[in-house]
């Protein structure tokens, strides 16, 4: 019983790294689409408690290049970790069937 329950807790597992991931693709295409826009307009500008502020242009895309290397960075690592998952919900799958059979 305790390869059920492993197998379910990998399956939660996986649906929590889904969740991550699409999250993070949000992030980046929205990080992607400011980029965009920035390079478009001619002055840039922040929301900053409610107000919009002038803020310089090329520390703005600077910042923006940044979070766009950490989310495509944790982007990596949960394919990784959702790789990693799969691998062992397939063995624990295999050894729960394995056993089943020997029954």
């Amino acid at each position: 019983m305790a390869d059920v329950e492993q197998l379910q807790a990998i399956e939660q597992n996986l649906q929590n790294l889904r969740s991550q991931r699409q999250q993070v693709q949000m992030q980046l295409m929205e990080t992607d689409s400011a980029l965009e826009e920035l390079d478009k307009s001619g002055k840039a500008y922040r929301i900053v408690g409610g107000i919009m502020v002038a803020v310089d242009k090329d520390s703005l895309r600077a910042e923006l290049e940044k979070k766009k290397e950490l989310l495509q960075v944790r982007s990596k690592t949960i394919e990784k970790q959702e790789g990693l998952l799969k691998e062992r919900g397939k063995s624990l799958q295999a050894e729960f069937l394995k056993g089943m059979k020997k029954e």
